[in-house]
């Protein structure tokens, strides 16, 4: 099946379409749900998907407005989450949490950003002698791989041994971008300077030790992306009004929950949903979804506060960008735009993983309740199953 030699006067569109009708006369299928119009496409066709062929509609609801007193000390009350999901009760859900964070005095963040990594591998016969020879090369290949993009600066690096393998993992600034394939490159030239000053077989620049969009105990520790960290306390007037339960009710769900199934299962991250939050996110704003994996290392924990509760949420690693990838596709472009401020002392991207993380917090609060007072099934079967 031909899908790539067109007519060089087609534009995005037509070749879009093309590609549909060929695969719909070869394969006997109907596809014209996944139609979409020209001015929808961007840049999709030629850098987000090979051989495009149309696209799947995912709905976008809107919670907020969420309120959030940022890293920097600006507190704003006007954010508003698009969120892209097909699972009913999730939007109504972050909107409640949002709603009750809002009484309660709003959402604090902080964060740190601890930078995109890659681990490079190489094979070697003495890695203890190899590894010397990484850190006395420390500036050369560092220039290396600064040398590759003006918006790439290394931040920080490591080195791991076992048996006849090296691994260099490398963290590096990519401004603001998320950073996947600008470090990737960067590794790459590294790899190959490292290779032939020290005479080492490069094996990949995708080691594992980096554990990209996989869990790993090492992204949990030392982090990856933006660190951040969000907490609110909560009386119980509005935990009684809004989320129509109560502390004591709340504590010992979080207790069950968070800490005793969480230590049962091994769970890498002890939370409740963090997962949903951050998925429709990423997907609304245009991030790699497949970095939902790292963002969902996350710890939820929820502990008494005067007559109230106090909740924190740590998540180890949101990987997020404004700029390449998904970003600058036409819809989510302009999700990306209704989340961000236009002035803020952050930069655009942490302001975008603190963002984020206050969500998930409010998403994290909303179902706690709803477990809290056995109503999740009822939410789902009121919001999820209608016209079943």
């Amino acid at each position: 099946m031909d899908l790539r030699n067109f007519p060089e006067e087609l534009d995005a569109a037509g070749r879009v379409s093309k590609r549909r009708s060929i695969i719909e006369q070869q394969l006997n299928v109907e596809l014209g749900a996944l139609t979409i119009r020209p001015e929808q496409i961007g840049t999709a066709d030629e850098q987000n998907c090979e051989q495009m062929f149309g696209a799947v509609p995912v709905p976008v609801g809107l919670a907020g407005p969420l309120r959030i007193t940022f890293s920097s000390g600006e507190t704003h009350d006007d954010i508003y989450l698009p969120l892209a999901t097909t699972e009913g009760a999730l939007v109504a859900s972050v909107n409640r949490g949002c709603k009750a964070l809002r009484e309660a005095g709003g959402v604090r963040a902080t964060s740190e950003y601890v930078g995109m990594t890659r681990s490079i591998a190489f094979e070697v016969k003495d890695a203890e002698a190899a590894s010397e020879k990484i850190h006395e090369l420390e500036s050369a290949w560092q220039k290396v791989a600064e040398a590759t993009s003006s918006h790439l600066k290394i931040l920080s690096y490591d080195v791991d041994t076992k048996d006849d393998v090296l691994f260099l993992t490398i963290a590096a600034d990519t401004d603001e971008a998320m950073g996947m394939n600008m470090v990737t490159i960067a590794a790459q030239a590294v790899g190959e300077f490292i290779s032939k000053e020290l005479n080492m077989q490069l094996l990949t620049v995708a080691g594992n030790v980096d554990s990209d969009k996989k869990p790993s105990m090492r992204t949990k520790t030392q982090g990856r992306g933006y660190r951040v960290s969000v907490e609110a306390t909560l009386p119980e007037a509005v935990i009684r009004e809004v989320l129509k339960s109560s502390a004591d009710a709340l504590l010992k769900t979080a207790r069950a929950k968070l800490d005793i199934g969480s230590d049962i299962a091994g769970a890498l991250g002890k939370n409740l949903h963090v997962a949903n939050t951050v998925a429709a996110l990423y997907l609304a704003t245009g991030q790699d979804a497949a970095h939902v994996v790292e963002g969902s290392l996350a710890d939820t924990a929820v502990s008494k506060h005067k007559d109230g509760i106090r909740i924190k949420v740590e998540l180890p690693a949101l990987l997020v960008g404004i700029r390449g990838g998904g970003t600058n596709l036409p819809a989510q472009k302009q999700c990306l735009g209704l989340v961000l401020l236009e002035k803020t002392k952050l930069r655009p991207s942490t302001q975008l993983a603190e963002t984020i993380a206050g969500a998930v917090l409010a998403g994290e609060l909303s179902l706690l309740a709803a477990q809290s007072t056995n109503t999740l099934a009822r939410a789902h079967r009121t919001l999820a199953r209608k016209g079943r």
